[in-house]
């Protein structure tokens, strides 16, 4: 874990957000449809959706291992006159409370493959009944997009890539309201660049 900490740091340390400071458009067009409430960010580094959401009015709360994403995430919520509750650490470590979420935005949030489908799990607990789940990250058949041009970002072991069977399967108490496979243009900050193939789930737990 000490090298992906590591990793996560070397990324975020630069003076240039790594993904930019704009939120992800799909979380952004997803959010606006819902009521505001409290909202958790996974994975959430330099902070640009949890910073949107929190100028859209929602509760907002972020984890990551990353102290220097951390860092330009409290700096770009000052830069925009906003507050957000971001811990440091892995989830089982921190102090969030069971049904504490009106909704989870799971945006990129490419844990280590042998543990990503338990945090999905820890994370549902964290999520009250009729809460929303909005996920977008890159799909298996990514790889394929990957090997043609390595602007536009994403793991390069397919175990880190997700499928609409494991969305399913980590998420099986869930009113499926979206969950496709699609391709997409990218253009967010330095490392997501380019035409990719992500999976996109809306769930409202049932």
């Amino acid at each position: 874990m000490s090298n992906w900490i590591q990793r996560w740091d070397d990324r975020y340390s630069s003076e240039e957000f790594a993904y930019g400071e704009a939120p992800n458009n799909y979380l952004k067009e997803q959010i606006e449809k819902l009521n505001q409430g409290a909202i958790l960010f996974p994975a959430e580094g330099e902070g640009r959706n949890a910073v949107f959401a929190a100028k859209s009015g929602w509760n907002v709360s972020a984890f990551d291992i990353s102290a220097e994403g951390k860092n330009k995430a409290i700096q770009l919520a000052e830069a925009n006159n906003v507050s957000i509750d971001y811990q440091i650490g892995e989830l089982e470590t921190l102090d969030f409370q069971e049904k504490q979420f009106d909704a989870i935005a799971l945006i990129y949030a490419h844990f280590p493959a042998e543990i990503k489908s338990a945090i999905h799990k820890q994370l549902d607990k964290l999520l009250r009944k009729d809460g929303i789940i909005i996920f977008e990250a890159f799909s298996k058949k990514h790889l394929e997009y990957l090997a043609v041009n390595e602007k536009v970002g994403g793991p390069k072991d397919i175990e880190s890539l997700f499928s609409i069977e494991e969305l399913k399967a980590d998420f099986p108490n869930y009113e499926i309201i979206e969950l496709e496979e699609k391709e997409i243009e990218l253009n967010e900050g330095l490392f997501h660049n380019g035409t990719g193939s992500v999976i996109r789930f809306i769930g409202r737990k049932k």
